[in-house]
């Protein structure tokens, strides 16, 4: 495909959607895309301005030269290393269609399990507080939110079993708030979900908190040169690095988390297996803890830490 880093071909043959995919498959998998299909896919389809499946049913046609031109940008993004969903603007998650620019995370699968294991409490939760504060909204804060993926679906989520809960989302990062801000709106959660720019938890009361859900930092310098080179050189790296060993932003928030909670009320967090094991000492050994475990992704990896505050 001319203009693409390959070389050109004659004129008599087209430059038909089957043979853009199978061009550009080849393309990026030289320069090391884990998935060349899907992202030729993913960004022919959005360059054509329709749904993937809909380029199968039309495998024999030529796009316009428009449609190439921006196709053929796409595809030198990419070969360079920048992520897709940073190339179209958007990732789903939870089912559910976020913005998303290189100010805040790429949303991904693994996180999905801190909203399930945050939503199967929710549905049995209730407040020790007394009579008045139960029947008072169930408060959320989401940490470290990023794109506002976490927030906004337990928001969404739990309106389907009548949850009456109010999610505060908060970012120290500006421009990553402004993502999420946007999709609060497009998602139709503004009556739900607040956004708060902020350190931690430093802004949030104590004792006025049930449920606290983050994704924090949690890579170490020294991994963070080993991660792939599109989250390393394009993720936001205050949103990935914590510190040294990893586990700085984790102990604080742990730490901070215990004064915020009410009691009975949940942490839950995501977290790198390499710390998975220390982040649950850390937990055991802080009598304010109680019910502390880890949770396995899909893949088998400890992902997920989940402490329950004490009486």
């Amino acid at each position: 495909m001319s203009g693409t880093g390959g070389t050109s071909t004659t004129q008599s043959e087209p430059w038909t959607i089957l043979r853009l995919l199978q061009w550009t498959t080849e393309h990026l998998k030289k320069t090391g895309s884990p998935s060349p299909r899907l992202d030729a896919e993913v960004l022919l389809a959005e360059a054509r301005g329709c749904q993937r499946i809909d380029l199968y049913a039309a495998f024999n046609e030529e796009p316009p030269e428009s449609v190439k031109a921006i196709f053929r940008d796409s595809i030198k993004r990419r070969a360079a290393g920048e992520p897709v969903a940073y190339i179209v603007g958007k990732k789903e998650f939870f089912s559910l269609p976020f913005h998303v620019t290189s100010a805040c995370l790429i949303p991904r699968g693994e996180t999905e399990h801190v909203v399930i294991e945050c939503l199967d409490r929710l549905k049995k939760y209730h407040r020790v507080e007394g009579a008045v504060a139960e029947r008072s909204a169930v408060r959320v804060v989401d940490v470290c939110t990023g794109s506002g993926c976490i927030a906004i679906t337990i928001a969404k989520e739990s309106a389907k079993f009548n949850a009456n809960v109010a999610v505060t989302a908060i970012d120290l990062s500006p421009d990553a708030l402004a993502i999420a801000a946007e999709n609060v709106r497009r998602l139709e959660v503004s009556e739900v979900v607040s956004l708060a720019e902020g350190d931690l938890l430093a802004s949030v009361p104590d004792r006025s908190v049930d449920f606290i859900v983050s994704n924090p930092p949690y890579v170490s310098e020294a991994e963070l040169l080993q991660l792939d080179r599109g989250v390393r050189d394009y993720e936001p790296k205050m949103a990935l690095v914590s510190g040294p060993t990893g586990l700085e932003i984790v102990e604080r928030l742990i730490l901070q988390s215990a004064d915020k909670l009410f009691p009975g009320g949940w942490l839950i967090f995501e977290l790198s297996p390499m710390i998975a094991e220390r982040s649950l000492e850390l937990l055991q050994k802080d009598t304010r803890w109680r019910h502390t475990g880890l949770v396995n992704d899909l893949a088998g990896k400890k992902r997920v830490a989940i402490a329950q505050r004490a009486s």
